[in-house]
Formats: C-alpha cells, sequence, structure tokens
C-alpha cells in the first residue's frame, strides 16, 4: 500500500492558507492545524497554562484561565527571550498532539495529511518531518490589507507580526509548490487548489 503523503501547508498571515487548507479538506486530505493545537493548549484548562504562569508570572493569564495573548505578543516584543521560552513550553504539547492526530487520520484510511503550520519555515524542524511543501503566497501589502480587514488591527500591529515570520522570499525557497493568491477569486483559488492536488496525488 503507498505510504501516506505528507504535506506542509505554510504561508505569510493574511495570505489565505486557512482557506486553502478548507479546499485540501474537501478534497478528501486530513488537515492537522498546529496552530489550532497551540491555542488549544493555551486556553483555559490547556496544558501550557501552568508552566506559562511558572515562566513567565500569573498576570500573563486571564481571568478566564487562557493566556493573555495581547501581553504575551508584547512582551516578545521587548524581551528577545521570550519567545524562545514560549515556545519550549508550547512547542513539544503541539507535537504531541498533532503526532495523535496523525496517527488518527491514518487509521481513518487518510492518504493524504496536510499539516498546517504557520511557522513551518521559521521553526527548522517541521520541514524534515514533510514529505513536500506547499506555500500560500502574496503580495506583503495584500497581506496588511486583509489582515487589517479581519482583525481590525492597526497597520504597524500587522507589519511588526510579518516582520516576525519568515521573509517571502525564504518561505518560496523552501517550497515544493506555490499557490500564489493574489487577486484570485474564490472559484479560482479552488480550481488553483484542484490543480495543486492533482499534482501531489490527492
Amino acid at each position: 500500500m503507498k505510504a501516506a503523503l505528507k504535506l506542509g501547508l505554510t504561508g505569510g498571515i493574511g495570505s489565505g492558507k486557512s482557506t486553502v487548507a478548507g479546499m485540501l479538506a474537501e478534497l478528501g486530505a486530513a488537515v492537522i492545524d498546529a496552530d489550532a493545537i497551540a491555542r488549544s493548549v493555551t486556553a483555559a484548562g490547556g496544558g501550557a497554562i501552568v508552566p506559562i504562569a511558572a515562566e513567565f508570572g500569573s498576570h500573563f493569564i486571564t481571568a478566564q484561565g487562557a493566556m493573555d495573548r495581547d501581553r504575551m505578543r508584547e512582551q516578545a516584543y521587548v524581551d528577545a527571550t521570550a519567545r524562545r521560552r514560549l515556545e519550549a513550553i508550547i512547542h513539544p504539547l503541539v507535537g504531541r498532539e498533532t503526532a495523535r492526530q496523525a496517527e488518527a487520520a491514518l487509521q481513518a484510511g487518510h492518504r493524504c495529511l496536510v499539516f498546517d503550520v504557520p511557522l513551518l519555515v521559521e521553526s527548522g524542524r517541521w520541514r524534515q518531518q514533510v514529505d513536500r511543501v506547499l506555500v500560500v503566497d502574496c503580495e506583503p501589502e495584500t497581506q496588511i490589507r486583509r489582515v487589517m480587514e479581519r482583525s481590525a488591527l492597526a497597520r504597524d500591529a500587522v507589519e511588526r507580526i510579518i516582520a516576525a515570520q519568515a521573509g517571502r522570499a525564504q518561505r518560496l525557497a523552501a517550497a515544493d509548490a506555490v499557490i500564489c493568491n493574489e487577486g484570485l477569486s474564490f472559484a479560482s483559488l479552488r480550481t488553483e487548489v484542484g490543480q495543486i492536488a492533482q499534482y501531489f496525488g490527492l
């Protein structure tokens, strides 16, 4: 039996990566969303909450018991070590849950596992864990406009997020295939995803 394809999916914020992941799921792929898993472990009752409070202080936990994402984001801008310290807590938890979901997908008979990883290029470790990398790309100005429209963030806040991610050229250099999500209608994007799916044998 042919081994399941492990496809890494990435793209900068506002690129349309999550939309592409949904389309791949409609075509039968099992999508494992690393960002969603990370959010779950930092939500109220998540496995990262107690270690985060111990490492950063209880004021980084909201009254509802979740990680204060805004406070942590600001901390990362003023403390160069904060991101690494947070990742040291979150990444092992995300890794275990990712492995559990991947095994469940294989047991269910899925022949393509899509690992939706925003920081796939930055992490270094993910590239060795997937067979192919699909990058969703667009112009930086398009990213900024989309994120400002959907999240009501100020332009400088979006620019800081983009600056903290891998550069566009770095992502493209890691790609086995690219979807250029610039000026495409939803229907056109769906067509592009369908062609990519065929290319990867989905």
